[in-house]
């Protein structure tokens, strides 16, 4: 396997001293895991970031072994991660893809929305401007593996999170059911975030 391409980064866990695994979702290979020498250090640290647009190179020597990558920022999400509500949203919006998408499955539609929400969440001014993006991914990934759903008319903010409370258990159900992970804790802080808005 060489596969080099854009790739958005959607988890990353330590592994050894100072290395990660690194999962990234492509276009065209889909969901691929590749182990990144030096994720963890001073260089790497800022670039091996959930919700990043890399540069990847990816090596490996057969399918059944773990590939090595090589990793140059493309488009950091970084200064986000300060602010409370896009950064509970990038943390959902990645986990949920890394924990749902089965490996080298191609997802063209899903690498486009996710890369469509994740620079909605960067340049909206207010959360507002984006939970519509949120609840139409959410809607695409259980449509995209198979659990149904049409993209719903959403009229404002209320109409939104409404949206997100109904989908959540079909998510929990569908979706994370054999996760030993807690993903939903994610969401339910970016739920209670956006909560405070209409409050």
């Amino acid at each position: 396997m060489h596969l080099t391409s854009p790739a958005i980064l959607i988890a990353a866990r330590p592994h050894g001293e100072t290395a990660v695994i690194a999962r990234m979702l492509t276009e065209e290979n889909g969901l691929v895991a590749a182990y990144v020498a030096g994720g963890r250090g001073r260089v790497l640290r800022p670039v091996v970031i959930p919700g990043n647009l890399v540069q990847a190179e990816i090596r490996a020597k057969s399918d059944s072994q773990l590939p090595f990558a090589r990793l140059e920022l493309v488009k950091s999400r970084g200064p986000w991660l300060g602010e409370p509500l896009p950064a509970a949203a990038i943390a959902w919006a990645t986990a949920l893809t890394a924990t749902a998408l089965p490996e080298r499955n191609p997802y063209p539609t899903l690498y486009a929305a996710l890369g469509g929400l994740l620079d909605a969440i960067c340049s909206a001014d207010a959360a507002r401007q984006w939970v519509e993006a949120l609840a139409v991914y959410e809607t695409l990934l259980l449509r995209e593996l198979g659990y149904g759903g049409e993209r719903p008319e959403i009229a404002g903010l209320g109409q939104a999170l409404e949206i997100l409370d109904r989908q959540e258990p079909l998510i929990a159900r569908y979706l994370l059911a054999d996760t030993r992970a807690d993903v939903l804790a994610a969401r339910q802080l970016l739920r209670q975030r956006l909560g405070r808005m209409i409050e």
